[in-house]
């Protein structure tokens, strides 16, 4: 197992948030999009220029900017 920021995956990678590293008002707005510890996601894609990041979770399509997608660790398979 490797722990990576979600930023740092790749399209199509899986993986299973580990934490959540942001705090006050974005740590809120990010855990109330879904975005828990223990959360399954995978990429989607993500656009032309890298940002935004399409992340699959759910059974629902999420983007996030990558300044946020940094904020989130993900645990994936090496």
């Amino acid at each position: 197992m490797l722990k990576l920021s979600m930023r740092q995956m790749k399209e199509n990678q899986r993986g299973v948030i580990a934490a959540v590293r942001a705090g006050g008002e974005l740590g809120k707005r990010i855990r109330d999009m879904g975005l828990v510890p223990g959360t399954e996601i995978k990429i989607q894609g993500r656009a032309p220029l890298y940002d935004p990041v399409a992340i699959r979770l759910m059974g629902f399509t999420l983007t996030l900017r990558n300044n946020e997608a940094d904020y989130i660790d993900v645990t994936v398979e090496d």
